[in-house]
C-alpha cells in the first residue's frame, strides 16, 4: 500500500512538471505573439502617419491649395490645425514604441496582460481620434466653402437644408470609409491580441 501511494506521488509530481514545462511554452508562444502583433501596429501607424503628412505638407507647398484655403478664410486654421495634428500623432507613435519595447520585455504573465489591454487601448483611442479629426475638417471645409465660395453660397441660400445635409452626408460616408479601413486593418490585429489576452488569461489561473 505504501509503494502504492509512493508512486501515485510521483506521478503527480511528474504530471504538475509536464503542465509547468507546457504553460510556459504557451506563454512563450503568445508572448511572441503579442510583440508581433504590436510590431506591426507601430509599422502600419509609421506607413500612415509619413503618407497623409506627406501630403498634408506637399498641399502647402501647393500655390493653388493655398489661394483656395485663404479665399474660404481657413488657411490659419488649417496650417495651426496640421501641426498640432503632427504633434498628437508623433505623440501615438512614441506611445505604441513604448508599448512594443514593454511586451518584448516582458516576464511574466499579469505584465503581459495588463499590456495587451493598455495597447488595445490606445489604438482604439488612435482611431476614434483620427475619425473625429476626419468629421471635424470635412466639417470646416463644409461651412468655409459654403459660406465663401461664389458657385456654392447662393446655391446654399436658397436651400440650405438640401445642401447643409447632401454636404453632412458626404462626410459621414467619407469618415465611414476610413472606419471601415480602420477597422479592417487594426480590427483584426486587436482581435488577435484580444485572443491572446484570453488564453493569458487562462494560464494565470
Amino acid at each position: 500500500m505504501d509503494e502504492l501511494e509512493l508512486l501515485k506521488k510521483d506521478w503527480k509530481k511528474k504530471e504538475q512538471q509536464f503542465k509547468q514545462v507546457s504553460e510556459q511554452d504557451i506563454y512563450h508562444m503568445l508572448h511572441q505573439s503579442s510583440s508581433s502583433i504590436v510590431k506591426w501596429i507601430f509599422i502600419i501607424s509609421i506607413i500612415e502617419f509619413l503618407i497623409f503628412r506627406l501630403l498634408d505638407f506637399t498641399l502647402f507647398f501647393d500655390e493653388a491649395f493655398i489661394n483656395r484655403l485663404k479665399s474660404y478664410h481657413i488657411y490659419d486654421i488649417e496650417k495651426v490645425a496640421t501641426v498640432i495634428n503632427f504633434i498628437v500623432l508623433i505623440g501615438f507613435i512614441i506611445y505604441f514604441y513604448k508599448n512594443l519595447k514593454n511586451i518584448s520585455t516582458t516576464s511574466s504573465v499579469k505584465k503581459l496582460m495588463k499590456d495587451i489591454i493598455e495597447t488595445r487601448k490606445i489604438v482604439k483611442y488612435y482611431v476614434w481620434y483620427n475619425l473625429a479629426i476626419a468629421f471635424i475638417t470635412g466639417v470646416i471645409i463644409l461651412f468655409s466653402q459654403l459660406k465663401y465660395d461664389s458657385n456654392l453660397s447662393p446655391l446654399f441660400e436658397k436651400y440650405q437644408l438640401v445642401v447643409i445635409s447632401i454636404g453632412l452626408s458626404v462626410i459621414v460616408l467619407l469618415v465611414g470609409v476610413f472606419y471601415l479601413f480602420y477597422k479592417l486593418v487594426y480590427g483584426i490585429l486587436l482581435k488577435r491580441l484580444q485572443n491572446n489576452y484570453k488564453e493569458l488569461k487562462k494560464i494565470d489561473l
